[in-house]
């Protein structure tokens, strides 16, 4: 196969995906987060998207739909300790990679002659029985110059938490958390597209919809607006500049334009379009939530799991290939294969953040709506069994996920869907590390 070096910004689809296509099998700023001798300096902020001159920052199918989880017995006895789960042939083929002649190209920071990381005991507990894969702790030259750039980016360029929040920005350790989940990308500068976004959606989430601000009241108004720094609104002369001066005036909206201006820099038209996709999905599950806040509605499990595909972590691995450097095409994305896999690890992953940030939510004024306490309501079991069947519900997706990717994988072993596939499935996991470790934010309940 010929080195097919970066990712092409257009691309048909090869001949595999025709016969694929017919016959083819997060959350809080409220506890967030400096360099390497031959990192470049951090860049000055790209140039604003083309909008009139507003004032300074504010200074204050083919697949079958998933089928249904099998229902699972109360669980009176403990659980076993969890243990680390090596991944099955099929996933570690993706996890690994494509390889042999002509792939060097897809690697741009590896070298062939260096060993396979050790993977040594992690911070924090894992949590026992949880179906997960360890991964070596992140670069800490790369992390702490993450760090110190979202930090300088966070507090200089748009103000976006006040002083008081700094110990919450720091423990939320953005840079290890975004360096472990993009393992493959070539620069810092690349691992920041990633970041600022993370950054962003947090700070929205919190003064929109939790406890630093945040009500489900109005809320569909704010998201609008916000919304619109992503996907810019086509108005007349008239009302433009009042549009563009909105865009300054809160710390998401701040927050989402700079955060977009950076990676448009570098993403293709269909990947930023992809992205605004993914986002104003996530809006729309915020909106499902504070509804039935609203309402006092604790919703059936399968509602609730049908919210957190919406509400959840999808929009950061779906760009692993902006942060990679290359592009998956637009017609590979769209196959329904694809999507099935990207939104199976966001629903993996959701569940994940459910079950650690358990404890945290639980502490939080007022009712907070996890799959565990939707279980213990709905299946009126007690809040150790809900959350121990929570944990195999998440099994489940995850297995979901490692089978389907695994069967795309070898349906359609096209290079670029190949590293996708690698990048999204090292998401995953890195995600998993993330919440493990992060032992400011979390701590496990007591049920084993």
């Amino acid at each position: 196969m010929p080195d097919p070096g970066p990712s092409p910004r257009q691309s048909g689809l090869p001949a595999a995906a025709v016969h694929f296509a017919t016959h083819g099998h997060g959350r809080g700023i409220e506890a967030f987060g400096g360099g390497r001798p031959d990192l470049p300096p951090t860049p000055a902020p790209p140039p604003a998207l083309p909008l009139p001159s507003a004032p300074a920052p504010f200074s204050a199918p083919a697949l079958p739909a998933l089928p249904a989880l099998p229902a699972l017995p109360a669980m009176s006895a403990p659980a076993e300790v969890a243990v680390p789960t090596a991944p099955a042939p099929a996933l570690r083929r993706i996890l690994g990679g494509p390889s042999g002649l002509g792939t060097a190209g897809l690697y741009p920071t590896r070298r062939e002659d260096a060993p396979a990381p050790s993977v040594p005991a992690a911070a924090g507990n894992p949590i026992p029985g949880l179906h997960y894969h360890p991964v070596p702790e992140p670069d800490p030259v790369r992390v702490e110059e993450v760090g110190r750039r979202i930090k300088a980016w966070a507090v200089d360029e748009v103000e976006l938490f006040p002083p008081d929040w700094e110990d919450q920005f720091d423990g939320f350790s953005l840079g290890r958390y975004m360096v472990a989940c993009h393992p493959d990308a070539p620069t810092v500068d690349h691992v920041m597209i990633a970041t600022r976004l993370m950054a962003a959606e947090n700070a929205l989430d919190d003064c929109y919809c939790e406890d630093h601000g945040g009500s489900p009241v109005g809320l569909g108004g704010r998201l609008l607006l916000a919304h619109t720094a992503l996907d810019p609104l086509h108005t007349t002369a008239e009302y433009q500049p009042a549009w563009a001066e909105s865009l300054h005036c809160d710390a998401p909206r701040r927050g989402y334009r700079s955060a977009m201006e950076y990676f448009v820099r570098e993403a293709s038209p269909s990947q930023a379009d992809r992205y605004r996709h993914d986002m104003a999905r996530l809006h729309l599950g915020y909106l499902a939530e504070a509804a039935w806040a609203q309402t006092e509605y604790v919703p059936q499990v399968w509602e609730y799991l049908a919210m957190r595909q919406f509400n959840n972590f999808r929009p950061c691995p779906t760009i692993t290939d902006t942060v990679g450097g290359y592009e998956l095409p637009a017609d590979l994305h769209a196959q329904p294969a694809v999507q099935r896999v990207i939104a199976l690890a966001g629903n993996a992953t959701t569940i994940v953040n459910d079950l650690y940030s358990y404890t945290k939510e639980l502490s939080a004024p007022g009712l907070h709506l996890n799959l565990p306490v939707v279980i213990a309501e709905r299946e009126d079991l007690s809040a150790r069994d809900a959350y121990l069947k929570a944990v195999e519900v998440h099994n489940d997706l995850m297995r979901s996920f490692e089978d389907a990717a695994a069967d795309l994988a070898a349906a359609l072993p096209d290079p670029s869907l190949l590293r996708f596939l690698r990048g999204v499935a090292a998401w995953v996991d890195g995600n998993h590390h993330w919440h493990q470790t992060n032992t400011y934010r979390y701590s496990l309940p007591d049920f084993w």
